[in-house]
């Protein structure tokens, strides 16, 4: 019985899943800077996590900013090139199972697709990402260890750093709480430590990636917006997006497997051919 992979090779890290019969079997994770050594030690190491053979793969389907540096088939098995914003689309659509729906790729930049059925259309993109969190936590706190960063913004406090409605006036304005931010960074309290700094980072990022997402829902009339890609998973970044949900009445979703969406929709990609 064959296998179809998608093998998604981002600016940071290359992700791969197997797909049989439209059913996920199995997901994997590299991280290098060199895309090509990227997308084979992904591979070799879901062939081998798994047990498979290269016989067995019908074809590889591959898509990401990394995908354009791969000339040939990936050991001699048929190797296709799947536009990217349609495999966020499909993986979006499958993960969710929702057939309408704004559907966020969260990379080291941002990228969001609207999915009504079978229609799939860019909407539009972002430089803020994951890409964003490392630059600016290198330089704030000497680290672009991703797991360094998230297990610090799990004791911060963000604040410690932002400025909210609560610290510039005591009246109600619209439906803002008291600690709605009014300015990420606006505050910056001497005593704030390292982790409140991770925290607001965070709680920027996710903002400022939520609010835009949620214009978009709107603009498209979509009620539920579809979080992906390796930043969704981010523990730290739940209670921000809980408070979206409150401030501006619209569902935010992070699906199982939602950090290979895009994998998975260049696989289901090749399913459909």
């Amino acid at each position: 019985m064959s296998y179809i992979i998608g093998i998604d090779i981002g600016g940071s890290t290359t992700k791969i899943v197997g797909l049989r019969d439209g059913v996920i079997v199995g997901a994997a994770m590299v991280r290098a800077s060199d895309p090509v050594t990227s997308a084979y030690g992904a591979f070799g190491r879901f062939l081998e996590e798994y047990g498979l053979k290269l016989q067995e793969i019908d074809r590889v389907m591959c898509t990401g900013v990394g995908s354009s540096f791969l000339k040939d088939n990936i050991y001699g098995i048929p190797t296709v090139r799947v536009d990217e914003f349609r495999a966020i689309g499909l993986g979006g659509r499958y993960i969710s199972g929702l057939d309408h729906c704004i559907v966020v790729s969260m990379g080291t930049g941002t990228a969001l697709t609207h999915v009504r059925g079978d229609e799939i259309t860019y909407i539009n993109g972002s430089g803020v990402g994951g890409g964003t969190i490392l630059g600016l936590c290198a330089k704030m706190l000497g680290t672009r260890s991703y797991e360094h960063i998230a297990e610090l913004a799990m004791r911060g406090n963000a604040e410690a750093v932002d400025l909210t409605i609560g610290d510039i006036t005591r009246n109600q304005l619209a439906n803002m709480n008291n600690k709605t931010t009014a300015s990420n960074f606006g505050k910056t309290n001497d005593d704030a430590t390292d982790a409140d700094f991770a925290m607001g980072v965070i709680n920027m990022v996710f903002q400022t990636v939520g609010i835009f997402a949620m214009m978009a829902a709107r603009e498209h009339k979509a009620d539920t917006i579809v979080l992906t890609g390796s930043l969704s998973r981010m523990e730290a970044a739940k209670p921000v997006i809980v408070a979206l949900e409150e401030l501006y009445g619209v569902h935010y979703t992070v699906p199982e497997n939602s950090e290979f969406c895009t994998a998975i929709g260049a696989a289901l990609y090749g399913e459909m051919e």
